[in-house]
C-alpha cells in the first residue's frame, strides 16, 4: 500500500503561481523510483483529466496541451516527493488536483486525496 499526500493548493489571482507537492510513503521495501507519477485535476462538473506525468527516474515528462509552457512536473526521489510548479495560472486551471502513482512493473496504482486550486480575481 502506498500513501500519497498532496499539499500546496490554495487561492491565487490570475497570472499567479503555486507549487503543489505530493509526498509518497509505503511499507518496508517501498521504492519511490519504481513509480511513475502523475498529476490529474478535476474541475466542478467535469471529468478528471491528466495534467502532467513523469517517469520514475524523472527522465521523461508529459503535459496536457492546456498547461504546456506554464506547468512543470519534477520529482525528488531522495525525498519521495513529486512537484507541480504552476505558473501563469488562469481561471480555467481551477480544480481539485490529484497525485497519482503507478508501479512500473505490477501496475498497482494509488491516488492522493486531492488539493484545491482556485484561480480567481
Amino acid at each position: 500500500q502506498v500513501q500519497l499526500v498532496e499539499s500546496g493548493g490554495g487561492s491565487v489571482q490570475p497570472g499567479g503561481s503555486l507549487r503543489l507537492s505530493c509526498a509518497a510513503s509505503g511499507a518496508s521495501g517501498f521504492i519511490f523510483s519504481n513509480y511513475a507519477m502523475s498529476w490529474y485535476r478535476q474541475a466542478f462538473g467535469k471529468e478528471r483529466e491528466l495534467v502532467a506525468s513523469i517517469t520514475g527516474t524523472g527522465g521523461r515528462t508529459n503535459y496536457a496541451e492546456s498547461v504546456k509552457g506554464r506547468f512543470t512536473v519534477s520529482r525528488d526521489n531522495a525525498e519521495n516527493t513529486v512537484y507541480l510548479q504552476m505558473n501563469s495560472l488562469r481561471p480555467e486551471d481551477t480544480a481539485v488536483y490529484y497525485c497519482y502513482a503507478r508501479h512500473r512493473f505490477s501496475a498497482n496504482d494509488y491516488w492522493g486525496q486531492g488539493t484545491q486550486v482556485t484561480v480567481s480575481s
